[in-house]
């Protein structure tokens, strides 16, 4: 990796930490995955357009970048909803572990969206990735409902991140995501209304739980995604969604920790674990050497 993508790459590891204390928010705040999804983006929202104004920054984007916002919008709402109803139906440490797909998606769809051939090396690292995984499932089935949302959710965060990647060059990260959150909003609102959900309970809630979604809203979203999408302007989109898999690891220590012996798991669980992470370190020194011998 070049040196002066070596910020980029450090600032990746922080987000992906900060993303792995989200699960354990999801855990906490004590509301439906479809409730806590509107507020979460309503509020980022808030905060990024603070942010935009601030910094003095256009909100003007063209009618084509619009449309793709609103769609990458929908997938990112999608993408949360099932996240958190993952964690609801099993627990962090599992919802986490099917993460680690992620890089195996990423390397078979980015080079559709960006025409370039795939590399030997995406593939394999992902099929190490798709192994731990393997083990991790084979004695952990009774949370197999749990995986499937965590799959779903993992394929759509695959999609939007991949679109993201080609949206970057023309926009500045906290508009496109600013944009994002508002259509996720949107589509949410719709689904409420035809629900009839917006009643005065929707908005009742503890002290605790707002305090919660104030917390996951502005540092763990607003910061985060943006943060996200701007590393992106420096790294490739394969690098960035295997790096995520990192995520399940500060996932699972911060949940072991902080939610207790329900997030305990077997030890072939955590073997599965360690193989992932030794898969983004190795992918991290490959492609260090790889680029130095470009230059």
């Amino acid at each position: 990796m070049r040196n002066d993508n070596l910020k980029s790459y450090l600032n990746l590891h922080l987000i992906v930490f900060i993303w792995g204390f989200t699960a354990i928010l999801g855990a906490l705040i004590t509301i439906d995955a479809e409730n806590l999804v509107w507020f979460r983006m309503l509020l980022a929202g808030v905060f990024l357009a603070a942010f935009i104004v601030y910094k003095k920054q256009s909100f003007v984007i063209s009618a084509t970048s619009f449309a793709k916002l609103i769609f990458v919008g929908l997938l990112i709402a999608l993408h949360w909803i099932f996240f958190f109803r993952a964690i609801h139906v099993s627990n962090v440490s599992i919802t986490l572990s099917i993460f680690s797909l992620g890089a195996f998606f990423a390397s078979l769809l980015e080079p559709l969206f960006y025409g370039r051939k795939i590399l030997f090396y995406e593939v394999f690292f992902g099929l190490i990735i798709i192994g731990g995984l393997a083990l991790i499932m084979q004695v952990e089935v009774k949370y197999l409902h749990g995986m499937y949302y965590a799959l779903a959710s993992i394929i759509l965060g695959v999609l939007f991140t991949l679109m993201n990647g080609k949206l970057i060059s023309d926009h500045e990260p906290s508009v496109i995501t600013f944009y994002e959150f508002g259509a996720g909003v949107f589509f949410i609102s719709i689904y409420f209304l035809i629900q009839g959900k917006f009643t005065a309970d929707f908005f009742t809630m503890s002290l605790n739980n707002w305090l919660l979604l104030l917390l996951l809203s502005s540092v763990c979203t607003a910061y985060a995604f943006t943060a996200s999408v701007k590393v992106m302007q420096k790294l490739s989109p394969y690098t960035v969604m295997l790096t995520t898999n990192l995520e399940p690891v500060y996932g699972i220590m911060l949940a072991y920790f902080i939610l207790g012996g329900k997030e305990k798991m077997s030890t072939e669980f955590y073997i599965g674990a360690l193989i992932i992470v030794i898969t983004v370190i190795l992918n991290g020194v490959f492609k260090h050497y790889k680029n130095k011998k470009e230059v």
